[in-house]
């Protein structure tokens, strides 16, 4: 197991992800005590069995009425316009 200190993560922050993607784990120290354990996240794959039911959960988050591109620069525009002048 590693240390770093709360000051040695301003300087040596890519250090420490390249330690979280090889899967290693860092204990955090503040004034010479160990006060955390930092760890990498664990991927936990959602195993989809209803298709149904995801179907329904991507189209609710899905927006209900697409704005063209062209529209939605017109309403920015004219939204400034009424803000800024």
């Amino acid at each position: 197991m590693q240390y770093i200190t709360t000051t040695e993560l301003r300087t040596q922050s890519s250090e420490l992800v390249e330690i979280l993607k090889q899967g290693g784990s860092v204990s955090l120290i503040h004034r010479s005590k160990v006060i955390g354990k930092i760890e990498p996240a664990q991927k936990n794959p959602i195993a989809i069995t209803d298709i149904k039911a995801f179907r329904k959960a991507l189209a609710e988050i899905q927006p209900k009425k697409l704005i063209p591109r062209k529209d939605r620069d017109r309403v920015y525009r004219q939204r400034l316009m009424e803000k800024y002048g």
